[in-house]
């Protein structure tokens, strides 16, 4: 991957990456991923490295933006990626009134530690229909980060400890469930 992380920014370990995609197993195959907080697009190069259909990458930074599309073009990904520079809210504010764009069948977002923007993320991701019925959302966080078992459409199904990293897996709740 050309450059290094800017300050301030902690990029998922390789530890962490190998777990998520061996959680995500084969659901990555032909998947549409979504990568919020992308930084230099690690996470997201991987899951198109590992079959994933399309990647649209979510980063403010624009340092971090021209490193990502060095990289996808790199490993030769970038006719099966789309970047886009501007801040988070602002995407899903766009992405969840465009009822025409199509649902993601994996999020996956690594917002930075100590702060709300989490569950700010969940919270929108939980309230627009941007994630397939079968689809799953991944927020990688600290440890002591405590996050509601419900958020809109979302349920909490199950998390995983990698140190003071955990993977926590939502799933939108199916048409009865409670």
């Amino acid at each position: 991957m050309a450059g290094l992380p800017r300050p301030g920014v902690r990029p998922t370990t390789s530890q962490v990456k190998e777990a998520l995609f061996n959680i995500l197993g084969e659901r990555i195959l032909k998947a549409r991923f979504l990568d919020l907080f992308a930084g230099t697009g690690a996470v997201g190069i991987e899951a198109l490295s590992r079959g994933a259909r399309h990647v649209t990458f979510v980063e403010s930074d624009p340092a971090a933006c021209r490193r990502l599309r060095a990289n996808l073009l790199r490993c030769g990904s970038d006719d099966r990626a789309d970047i886009r520079q501007l801040p988070i809210a602002r995407f899903l504010t766009h992405q969840s009134s465009d009822l025409a764009a199509q649902a993601y069948d994996i999020v996956f977002f690594d917002p930075p530690y100590h702060t709300d923007a989490g569950t700010k993320v969940l919270s929108a991701l939980g309230g627009n229909a941007m994630i397939r019925p079968d689809g799953v959302v991944v927020i990688e966080h600290f440890h002591k980060t405590r996050l509601a078992d419900r958020i809109g459409h979302l349920t909490f199904a199950k998390s995983y400890r990698y140190g003071d990293t955990v993977l926590s897996i939502y799933r939108p709740v199916i048409a009865g469930e409670s």
